[in-house]
């Protein structure tokens, strides 16, 4: 194989501004460059080009980022008849899947950062390609395209409905970009409501580093009046005493990186991930 393409469900850019994106093709091309391999970054627009793009691509395998149960670019990259693999989901017959176990790593962070709280608010990803700004209830059951953002919200609930508390006191907060800035915006408007939340539980670190951010500007005490937790341990989390659930996504582009070049036949692997925690959390009852 001489060159390995990296399909990115997103501008071209975001594989440098995203933190986690930079880790997971960090992994990527650590493998690449010990194999001799080149690597080339397919970027996605939403266009109907993106398939042909795909398709018309100089590539001897793919490995595909994350992206929505309905996105065409999967059965384009599926049509090429070459090794492939994705990160995180969704399933595609004969594709292999490499990730966590969103639901389960969501459930075990949520009991943290919900320990005393009674009117938490999730800071998520993005529900489909839209990419809409939403703010819903525990009680709603909006379609979610992403799987990664589904999952998650799925174990976040799980979490919460431990002991009976009804399902309406969580909140969504639907974010359409992973960033420190949109994290911080949507924190600022959720204090400053009627209802402010007293715990967020964020699926990103930069998501929740913008809440922290906005929880100081505000003089919002954490975690006395605000439990903050994020997701991934990024550089910044330990500085910040932010409580996180860590995971390699290093390790995982790695894998996939090799299950797509024919060097590992472990092909459809949960890894680990462990929960953090810090002093953005309260302590448990």
């Amino acid at each position: 194989m001489g060159t390995l393409g990296v399909v990115l469900g997103e501008r071209l850019s975001y594989a440098f501004d995203d933190p986690q994106a930079a880790r997971f093709l960090a992994g990527v091309s650590d493998v690449c460059a010990l194999e001799g391999v080149g690597l080339t970054l397919v970027p996605i627009t939403g266009t109907p080009s993106d398939a042909r793009r795909v398709a018309q691509s100089a590539v001897d395998g793919f490995v595909v980022w994350t992206t929505s149960d309905d996105d065409p670019v999967l059965d384009a990259v599926a049509g090429t008849g070459l090794p492939a693999v994705i990160h995180a989901g969704p399933d595609r017959h004969g594709i292999a899947v490499i990730g966590i176990d969103d639901r389960a790593a969501a459930t075990a962070i949520g009991q943290v950062a919900f320990a005393q709280a009674r009117s938490p608010v999730v800071l998520g990803f993005p529900l489909d390609r839209a990419r809409s700004r939403l703010l819903l209830t525990g009680d709603q059951d909006p379609r979610i395209r992403f799987p990664v953002t589904r999952h998650r919200w799925q174990g976040y609930r799980d979490a919460w409905a431990q002991g009976g508390r009804p399902a309406a006191r969580l909140r969504l907060a639907v974010c359409p970009v992973n960033h420190i800035a949109e994290g911080e915006a949507f924190a600022r408007e959720l204090l400053q409501g009627a209802e402010a939340p007293d715990a967020i539980a964020a699926m990103s670190d930069e998501l929740a580093l913008g809440a922290l951010r906005a929880a100081a500007n505000l003089g919002v005490r954490v975690p006395d009046r605000l439990a903050v937790t994020g997701w991934d341990d990024c550089d910044a989390a330990a500085p910040a005493g932010l409580t996180t659930l860590a995971q390699s996504l290093r390790e995982q582009g790695a894998h996939c990186a090799r299950v797509a070049l024919g060097l590992s036949t472990e092909a459809s692997a949960r890894h680990g991930w462990q929960v953090l925690v810090r002093t953005s959390t309260r302590a448990a009852r």
